[in-house]
């Protein structure tokens, strides 16, 4: 799949899970796309939020995957 392609099946991704996230006042943005590892940074309330990494494994993760299946890694810059 083309780069622009991918990033943009991301990003669908997330758009899908930003609100819940922004409903409690966090927020998460695309840092990079490389070799089907994706790496996103936290952003708000998600930052110190105590179950950020499972909303991360799954909220995050599975709603990219059914965008961008092909993506095999998650990594988060907090």
């Amino acid at each position: 799949m083309k780069k622009d392609l991918l990033k943009d099946k991301v990003e669908q991704g997330l758009n899908e899970i930003r609100p819940f996230l922004e409903s409690d006042g966090g927020n998460i943005e695309l840092i990079s796309i490389e070799k089907n590892v994706v790496k996103v940074k936290l952003l708000g309330n998600c930052v110190s939020c105590s179950v950020n990494q499972m909303t991360l494994k799954n909220g995050v993760e599975l709603t990219i995957k059914k965008f961008a299946p092909q993506m095999t890694k998650f990594n988060s810059n907090m």
